[in-house]
């Protein structure tokens, strides 16, 4: 192996894995040293991910416990990328965690399921109605957004969800600034594979297609995880009043947020706060006009734009679900664990007609 930080890919074979093997395979620092999946174990990489035909030629997923034997007598550092699936990432995490503590190596994870968003225990039980597959380890990860915190102190990151991602980069500078009340209420669209590969209604193509529709009104299991991590960026506890919808677009997510304001404010106040919360955020733009998705699908940016008719504020936010809601989300927190800069890899910009 080179000298790159290898990097490994935990349930590789579904879209945000893809995701994950496409941004490693541009990242100059990182290399890719394993493509873990049981269920495609010995299957070539580009039978699943057909745009990956030529960057992963000749590569193949491989089984998590074929792949923890090669590395014992390993001596790299491991950038470890969790995409396997909620209730499940946190006992795969687990047993590599054994294995590479045992072997002496320097590693850290990102993990983009949920598993690793609270804290505590039974909080987590109470949400995902399961228990937890390694409450061991939730002293060593933090949950937030890059954006909202300058260092972390564990090891380890568990990163917020798709929806969470856009609503927090909408919420948290309102919440900070004390202009309107606690409660926001959003509205948010997801494109078909934010539910995920493995076919069911919600995706199924005729009904996607043409078609829009809430679900989970008010009762989505994100909503919780949106407050607890508003509250901890901005120190204000906060009522998310949350409608999720499914749009007929496979990448992206919209979301516009509402709130009403304690007194009247401009447009101009609305921005300078937003600009001046993410002057250092380099993927984080505030435009002058209303925040569209094709001009940020296959990024990692995300553009917000602002509203207000002086009682009432609105927000509104755009990015790629898959990007920044998720995988390229992880990389830049793995960009910074390893203290690399935070665009390493990702400073791509959006093709614009997808």
């Amino acid at each position: 192996m080179s000298d790159a930080i290898q990097a490994v890919v935990l349930g590789a074979g579904g879209y945000v894995g893809g995701e994950l093997l496409r941004l490693i395979e541009g990242h100059p620092e990182f290399e890719l040293n394993a493509a873990i999946s049981d269920s495609r174990a010995g299957q070539p990489i580009a039978d699943t991910f057909g745009h990956l035909s030529q960057t992963m030629a000749g590569r193949k997923f491989v089984a998590h416990g074929e792949w923890l034997d090669t590395i014992q007598n390993g001596h790299a550092d491991l950038a470890i990328f969790s995409a396997a699936p909620h209730g499940a990432s946190a006992e795969i995490i687990n047993a590599t965690l054994e294995v590479t503590a045992a072997n002496g190596r320097d590693v850290h994870v990102v993990d983009s399921s949920a598993d690793f968003r609270y804290a505590d225990q039974a909080t987590w039980e109470a949400v995902y109605d399961a228990q937890h597959g390694a409450p061991n380890l939730l002293d060593q990860f933090s949950c937030a957004l890059p954006e909202h915190v300058t260092t972390v102190t564990t090891p380890h990151v568990g990163h917020p969800g798709c929806f969470a991602t856009a609503t927090l980069l909408a919420t948290v500078p309102l919440l900070c600034s004390g202009l309107t009340a606690a409660d926001v209420f959003v509205s948010g669209v997801t494109g078909s594979t934010g539910s995920g590969r493995s076919p069911n209604a919600g995706t199924h193509h005729p009904e996607r297609n043409g078609n829009f529709y809430a679900y989970k009104p008010l009762s989505h299991r994100h909503a919780p995880e949106i407050a607890m991590l508003a509250q901890a960026a901005s120190g204000r506890e906060t009522t998310v009043h949350f409608v999720p919808h499914s749009g007929p677009f496979a990448r992206g997510i919209h979301i516009t947020l509402q709130a009403r304001a304690k007194a009247s404010v401009s447009e101009q106040q609305l921005r300078e706060i937003y600009a001046d919360a993410y002057a250092d955020a380099p993927f984080v733009e505030i435009v002058s006009a209303e925040p569209r998705l094709k001009n940020v699908v296959a990024s990692n940016m995300c553009h917000i734009g602002v509203a207000t008719n002086g009682d009432s504020v609105v927000v509104m936010c755009t990015l790629d679900n898959l990007v920044k809601g998720a995988a390229g989300g992880a990389v830049q927190w793995m960009n910074r664990l390893w203290g690399l800069p935070e665009t390493t890899g990702l400073t791509a910009a959006a093709p614009g007609w997808t």
